[in-house]
């Protein structure tokens, strides 16, 4: 049941910021200046894909590992801090951006750049003053650590290389 869930609430809230919604602001053909980029708009198609992997390889971790779905209406019961959450601890955040970031590229679109910043302040601003204090108040000390220990939105090179030698011995 958390599967299907997770499945409904990924099409419906991921799947309407990074698909539904710039899809409708590009069918406004509302643009302002974006350069010409020929074949390189196609560059996009790397981001888009690499953010829709990391989407939903945090929806995979929430299930099996967290037990709940990304929904703040079912959230997951045990911390997760395992997979892309042991680089940052807002991985699903970074890579809805990077599917906009991609879309903005592969569409030559300034209303998707524009789109995507007001995305990232929605994001920030929903981690800052909802996401982080529930998560303090229902994993206490655990979460404390995980915040001294994990950065919020990109990993650090130093945390990403010490994952990396640990998966090599």
């Amino acid at each position: 049941m958390t599967t299907i869930k997770s499945i409904i609430f990924i099409i419906l809230l991921p799947g309407a910021v990074m698909f539904y919604v710039p899809y409708y602001l590009i069918s406004l053909k509302f643009e302002l200046f974006f350069p010409d980029t020929g074949a390189f708009r196609f560059t996009g198609l790397i981001p888009i894909s690499t953010g829709t992997a990391i989407a939903l390889w945090c929806v995979w971790d929430f299930i099996n590992t967290g037990k709940g779905t990304p929904a703040p209406i079912d959230p997951p019961k045990y911390l997760v801090v395992k997979g892309l959450y042991r680089l940052t601890r807002n991985p699903m955040y970074v890579g809805v951006l990077f599917v906009l970031f991609g879309e903005a590229l592969l569409f030559e679109s300034t209303a998707l750049i524009i789109y995507s910043f007001l995305v990232w302040l929605l994001f920030y601003s929903f981690v800052m003053l909802y996401e982080e204090p529930t998560l303090k108040g229902k994993f206490g000390d655990a979460y404390l650590q995980y915040i001294d220990a994990v950065p919020r939105w990109l990993p650090d090179i130093h945390l990403f290389m010490k994952t990396l030698n640990r998966k090599n011995q």
